[in-house]
């Protein structure tokens, strides 16, 4: 996520897990459970993945109910300007978020060592408001950082409403994954980012070619091939609205 600099000291103040789910019986569907503190985190699937809040960069309310993979913001009316940072990056991630880690074993991986990595993910989106609809994967010069990763910041932005655009500037468009894509890329305070947003917005992917962009980001030098990646995430960067967002599905894997 774009603009999180900030989140590094919100952290160390607010480190909240506020409900966890229980591992459903076989053949039942997962428990339920509600959050509305502004980093709850509530792990699923059996621990692979992590739904979070990671409400990082305002004060107003925001809730999310999450049953399995599937989570609806249920509360959120922000009012945040789209020329700055995002007001929150609600989102669900397998490896590691500032230090807090899923089961999943497929991350940490050495970018160089990268021969597959792909998701699924189908989200419910909303007519008002402004935000993103994003993948946000991070990598760092080591396996592992309890802070900000200080490799590089990989964004996909499968579609957008409002003003809301990438950090930095348009340096290219290419072709992959079955779609055409802006690049923008920028230096952040200490880290490299690039964001990769779709010519055509889409509110579903089905096996997305998730190494595509990361290779890519290789080739163009925002990413070093000894560098690991450590977490991938998919939500909402919302500066405004924000209620009713959600996702009906998501599934990662990487080799």
């Amino acid at each position: 996520m774009v603009w999180i600099a900030e989140q590094i000291r919100a952290l160390s103040l607010i480190v909240v897990t506020v409900l966890t789910t229980m591992a459903a019986a076989p053949g039942s569907a997962p428990t339920a459970a509600t959050t509305c503190a502004p980093f709850g985190r509530v792990p699923v699937a059996g621990g692979r993945y992590i739904v979070q809040q990671n409400e990082w960069n305002s004060n107003e309310r925001q809730c999310i109910r999450v049953s399995g993979t599937r989570w609806t913001i249920t509360v959120a009316d922000f009012h945040t300007a789209t020329d700055g940072p995002p007001a929150t990056y609600p989102s669900i991630y397998t490896g590691c978020h500032w230090g807090t880690c899923t089961a999943s074993r497929g991350l940490p991986i050495r970018i160089r060592n990268l021969t597959s990595a792909r998701s699924s993910w189908s989200t419910t989106l909303v007519p008002t408001g402004a935000y993103d609809v994003a993948y946000d994967l991070w990598t760092n010069t080591t396996r592992a950082t309890e802070g900000q990763p200080d490799g590089s910041e990989i964004m996909i932005w499968l579609s957008s409403r409002g003003a809301a655009q990438p950090a930095g500037s348009r340096v290219a468009a290419v072709r992959m994954a079955g779609a055409m894509w802006q690049v923008w890329t920028t230096r952040m305070s200490g880290w490299n980012h690039v964001a990769y947003r779709r010519a055509r917005g889409t509110a579903s992917v089905r096996t997305l070619n998730i190494a595509a962009f990361v290779k890519d980001s290789v080739r163009r030098g925002s990413t070093k091939a000894g560098w690991y990646l450590i977490g991938a995430e998919a939500g909402f960067e919302i500066w405004n609205g924000g209620d009713g967002l959600g996702t009906r599905s998501f599934s990662f894997s990487a080799s």
